[in-house]
């Protein structure tokens, strides 16, 4: 598989799935800074950064694990977006626009595992 993580619509996706989060959670309670706050922005990071070192290793089977990790990643932050959600930190608008985002970047991570995952012809 050519080119750079940077090349990778996921990565891009992922980038920009980074960005909603950190402006998302920028008004939850000052209290959940250390709680739900962080586990959200960690785990959007983690998305990206596995992609991209994941791209970085020799072997299409070390990639393969890191955007399975990336991939559990973005289950995460389905399950917390929707505990912020219960507990009144994000409204249905904002909720729904990650989920869907993460829908998105998870399609994306299933393609590239797919395909990285091929046997060669």
């Amino acid at each position: 598989m050519g080119g750079t993580y940077r090349d990778l619509e996921a990565w891009q996706c992922a980038r920009a799935l980074v960005v909603e989060i950190y402006r998302s959670t920028a008004s939850f309670p000052r209290e959940e800074m250390f709680g739900l706050t962080s586990q959200l922005r960690r785990a959007a990071v983690s998305v990206a950064s596995n992609i991209a070192e994941g791209k970085g290793r020799f072997s299409d089977r070390e990639l393969s694990q890191f955007l399975s990790v990336s991939r559990g990643s973005v289950f995460e932050i389905e399950t917390q977006v929707t505990i912020a959600l219960d507990l009144g930190f994000l409204t249905e608008s904002q909720s729904q626009t990650l989920l869907k985002r993460c829908g998105e970047v998870g399609r994306l991570l299933n393609g590239l595992i797919k395909a990285v995952r091929k046997p060669a012809a």
